[in-house]
């Protein structure tokens, strides 16, 4: 039996996907891909706790503890929590951030001064829901509580920059969509900037030089809220970030019930989160809005399916979504789902974010039709995910027409999300 046909299997794509997780895992972290991200990511850790809830309790546990350690004082969750062992072998490292220099960081742990979409009280959600053993359960939600509503008050206080609700990102890298065409407006706004580091495929004078242009003017601010809300020149309110923190209010509802407190708070956040997607990122579609300029910025990419994860969204509205989806992204590829625009001018089927499709946001949209019982949508967006992966591995991303694989090999978030795909 040769590889592909092993991976038709389910057995064999479980077991597969479970020794993608084991290799890149560090005894207390799983890091997306041990050669070229061998730090632990934010997000990336939620989605492979979401993976390994039904497989491995345990360490999906400790996944997210060891994310917990390193959050900041104010409530931050960092991005990046960098490995000791490999601290220069991701660039920008340690070095750059200078984490340690800032009184909020933790101390000790090296991590990087920027967060990611707040998908975590979703993932301990999802842990919760699938324990054995409840008692086990019960003692570590309310380990995770604290962090948890930490992170959600620093998004609520020091993020709400436009003063309606909602968070607004403050770097391309928060997105977790980094290299997203819904970035280029508010970057070609910034100075043009020249750095000589970096990795070789880096071009002088490239989008990633104003990345770290932006990273270092917010380090030398001393990572301060004040400088975010009245001097920082870059920042967003995403809807996929604001749909999937609206997700995490939910789940920090349903988790509050289970260990007794008040789900008042969350509820509220939540609808709070709802009436500011509804009232400054919709038209004819949810859109990114750029605080800097003003006004959304038209370019319409998976993103826009965010705020999909909220069951409370109006039945209009979604109706609306879908056909957007039908007709503008799935309709004209042959794999779920490209993450821009298939006829936009921005799309590059090759380019990170620009076109090609990617387990954990097909993964994010299968749960979103979940939510509103679009039974054929998340039988499909399932089906097709994993017609991906037993093509063309766990790979990072997918050519949306051929299903050919890119980037890197063996993904961690690829391999769990496959997991959760394959238990229903």
């Amino acid at each position: 039996m040769d590889a592909r046909s092993a991976l038709d299997d389910d057995t064999a794509l479980e077991q597969a996907a479970l020794d993608v997780l084991d290799a890149n895992w560090t005894g207390s972290a799983t890091v997306p891909s041990m050669g070229r991200y061998p730090h632990q990511w934010s997000w990336d850790s939620a989605f492979v706790a979401i993976g390994l809830a039904r497989r491995r309790w345990s360490r999906a546990c400790a996944e997210l503890l060891n994310l917990f350690s390193a959050q900041w004082s104010t409530g931050m969750l960092p991005h990046i929590v960098f490995d000791r062992a490999h601290q220069e072998a991701y660039y920008p490292g340690p070095s750059m951030w200078r984490s340690g220099e800032c009184a909020a960081a933790p101390r000790g742990v090296p991590t990087s001064g920027l967060t990611q979409p707040p998908l975590q009280a979703c993932a301990v959600w999802w842990i919760w829901r699938y324990a054995a053993d409840r008692d086990a359960a019960l003692g570590f939600v309310r380990r995770a509580w604290p962090a948890l509503v930490a992170q959600h008050d620093y998004l609520a206080s020091a993020r709400d920059i436009g003063g309606d609700g909602l968070a607004a990102i403050v770097h391309p890298w928060e997105s977790g969509l980094d290299d997203s065409p819904s970035w280029d407006a508010p970057l070609a706004a910034l100075p043009m900037v020249r750095y000589a580091c970096g990795p070789e495929e880096w071009h002088s004078g490239s989008r990633q030089d104003r990345y770290v242009w932006l990273a270092l003017r917010y380090r030398d601010s001393g990572y301060g809220a004040g400088y975010l809300r009245d001097e920082h020149p870059f920042a967003v309110e995403d809807p996929m970030f604001n749909g999937i923190w609206l997700a995490s209010c939910t789940a920090l509802a349903n988790l509050a019930d289970a260990i007794g407190t008040d789900r008042k708070p969350f509820d509220e956040a939540a609808e709070r989160i709802r009436g500011g997607l509804l009232e400054r990122l919709w038209e004819d579609g949810f859109y990114a809005r750029d605080l800097r300029a003003g006004g959304l910025i038209p370019v319409r990419t998976i993103g826009g399916f965010g705020p999909m994860l909220d069951p409370g969204m109006p039945a209009t509205i979604v109706g609306t979504l879908i056909e957007l989806l039908e007709s503008s992204f799935l309709g004209p590829s042959g794999y779920p789902v490209p993450s821009c625009e298939v006829r936009a001018l921005e799309f590059d089927r090759e380019r990170y974010w620009r076109g090609p499709s990617w387990v954990n946001t097909n993964w994010l949209l299968r749960q979103a039709a979940a939510e509103h019982g679009l039974g054929a949508l998340e039988r499909l967006l399932a089906a097709g995910t994993l017609r991906l992966v037993r093509q063309a591995g766990f790979r990072e991303c997918f050519d949306p027409f051929d299903g050919m694989g890119r980037g890197c090999r063996d993904f961690s978030w690829s391999a769990a999300l496959t997991l959760d795909l394959l238990a229903g």
